[in-house]
């Protein structure tokens, strides 16, 4: 057939497959075939050809579909997720049944009752990555999707889909229904709050990352408190851009108040009003604006962290008020190019760390004491390191103790400085126990900080104290219960039950973080090796050709630049199961 007279339209696609099939089948495989077919006789086929939609092919643990309306689309995979989840109410969670999601709108060749093209291959690349029992769409799907459907969209960002020549934009779906029945979570014995994002009142809508590291400076003041209960930048922030009911914010992420406000900078003046939000019932504890030049701008951040503190414990002293709200710098140039290296390193891709890393190396150069921005430099190499980005690995590696050395040097009492400096000193220059006792004095300083809690654990695991690893897993995860990086949480805990010789633990823990991040190489060494121990020859073997796919240059023998673990026995039951696994020597 000649390119003339190829068929080709528009259509909405919508792809599903089973999350961690082959564990199931592994388990069960007559038994899981079985359920399968009668939840796609039953549930599946039904709900697609009600919404109008056409099935083009079963792919064995899933389906590909397609819809003249990508709102159809939306509504039939919302119908079954939905269902799924009242049909597996009463199974076991590790047994479960659970369909993965994606919906994308292209342009597709049809040949032979099957349908081709990008728009096919970025669908499925999206089920690949969405939660299971969840939904991913791209930006595409999204823009005739919004305010049309019952469901929230998160904006988890552009996303480097496997296969897929440029970044897509992907959101990731929540159903307002099924969120309303998600469990509530049990206060804290402390007052506990929520600090939303602010609203970027400027005419410049480039100043969003000035508005967030306001936020991000009231939190850590009092995340600074000991008898205060704060939950973590990365889950509040998952509400950003949206309105949202602070009785459902404070049942979902288990706290007693929600700070919410705004920020308007124009020129050289700014103003920050906010208010506290009693989340039991609504009720306004208090509310007020503070506007001054923008050179008084910590003054500002301060009076707000100030009448929120009062207004939640009044007797407090006015010396805890002081020392919570300390500030990295008096310079705001310094300060701002370290904000924009912030929102750049949240953006897990080689070249955004570059760009991070250059705006740490400014912030230095303009203030040579400032910890913290030491302290994310040195972040960005042990970024490089874990991914694979390193092109000089020697050279960089002492460049990354360099900059550790200077942030807990510099950061006394600066919780960045010592959590991120402290950690690259383990993870680069492998000094464990200084390491320890540097992040143990960073999250005595700052108690409610969940990425400090995250590296700790991480720092155990390379140490080798799998229970408490575990245990400051769970501390972030109290803390930062919606975290969109909780990839890096649950790559910890595989890791701590990989260690206590847990392995399909590990196993489960693994595949839940690699869906949050397919690339994230940690987490894939160690789903290949527990895998591979467990006798799960093959998908061991898939996960070992995913991480060469990622580090072409990944072998045992270079193994401990990427798993740097303390004791030796830790290091053969890694590597062993790598090799296992097909790693080449």
């Amino acid at each position: 057939m000649s390119r003339e007279h190829l068929l080709r339209r528009l259509t909405a696609i919508f792809a599903a497959d089973v999350a961690g099939y082959s564990r199931l089948t592994g388990r069960d495989e007559e038994g899981t075939h079985v359920r399968l077919r009668e939840h796609l006789r039953v549930l599946i086929d039904p709900t697609i050809a009600a919404y109008r939609g056409h099935i083009v092919k079963n792919t064995g643990d899933g389906l590909l579909a397609e819809f003249n309306s990508v709102v159809d689309a939306m509504r039939c995979a919302v119908d079954v997720q939905r269902g799924m989840a009242e049909r597996n109410s009463d199974v076991p969670a590790n047994n479960r049944i659970e369909f993965r999601i994606g919906i994308n709108v292209g342009d597709v060749i049809q040949d032979n009752g099957d349908i081709f093209g990008d728009g096919v291959n970025v669908a499925a690349r999206l089920e690949a990555i969405a939660e299971p029992g969840g939904i991913c769409v791209s930006d595409d799907a999204h823009r005739q999707l919004r305010d049309k459907l019952d469901v929230v969209f998160d904006d988890a960002g552009e996303q480097n889909l496997k296969n897929i020549g440029r970044p897509v934009r992907v959101f990731r779906v929540r159903d307002l229904a099924a969120a309303n029945l998600r469990p509530t979570l049990a206060l804290p014995d402390k007052p506990s709050i929520a600090v939303l994002s602010f609203q970027n009142l400027s005419a410049d809508p480039e100043q969003e990352y000035f508005a967030d590291g306001v936020v991000e400076d009231i939190t850590m003041a009092l995340s600074a408190l000991r008898w205060l209960f704060v939950i973590a930048r990365n889950s509040s922030f998952t509400y950003k851009g949206r309105h949202v009911d602070v009785k459902q914010v404070g049942r979902e992420l288990g706290v007693r108040y929600v700070l919410e406000g705004s920020v308007r900078k124009a020129g050289n003046r700014i103003r920050i009003a906010g208010q506290l939000i009693d989340a039991e019932n609504g009720a306004h504890l208090w509310t007020d604006r503070f506007e001054g030049a923008l050179e008084d701008m910590f003054d500002l951040q301060d009076h707000v962290t100030a009448s929120v503190i009062s207004a939640i414990a009044p007797k407090l002293q006015v010396e805890e008020i002081r020392r919570a709200n300390r500030k990295p710098t008096n310079n705001l140039t310094a300060y701002d190019y370290y904000l924009r290296g912030l929102v750049k390193l949240r953006r897990t891709t080689m070249e955004a760390n570059r760009e991070a890393l250059a705006l740490f190396c400014r912030a230095i150069e303009l203030d040579r004491g400032l910890a913290c921005a030491y302290g994310m430099a040195a972040w960005c190499y042990v970024q490089r390191k874990a991914r694979g980005w390193m092109i000089e690995p020697e050279q960089e590696s002492a460049e990354t103790t360099r900059l550790a050395r200077k942030a807990v040097h510099l950061g006394g009492d600066d919780p960045v400085a010592l959590s991120r400096g402290g950690y690259a000193l383990a993870f680069v220059a492998q000094e464990f126990d200084d390491a320890a006792a540097l992040m143990d004095r960073g999250l005595a300083v700052s108690p409610n900080l969940a990425e400090a809690w995250t590296l700790s654990a991480w720092l155990r695991v390379w140490r080798g104290e799998s229970d408490l690893a575990l245990e400051h897993v769970a501390r972030a995860m109290r803390l930062s219960p919606l975290d969109p990086s909780m990839y890096g949480m649950q790559g910890a805990m595989a890791y701590a039950h990989f260690l206590a010789s847990r392995c399909d633990v590990a196993s489960l823990c693994a595949e839940q973080a690699m869906r949050d991040n397919p690339k994230f190489l940690l987490t894939i060494c160690i789903s290949a090796a527990s895998k591979a121990l467990a006798g799960q020859l093959e998908p061991a073997q898939k996960a070992i050709a995913r991480a060469l796919e990622l580090n072409p240059d990944l072998r045992a023998s270079t193994l401990r630049d990427l798993a740097p673990f303390r004791r030796a026995e830790d290091f053969a039951m890694f590597a062993k199961g790598l090799r296992k696994a097909g790693l080449p020597e």
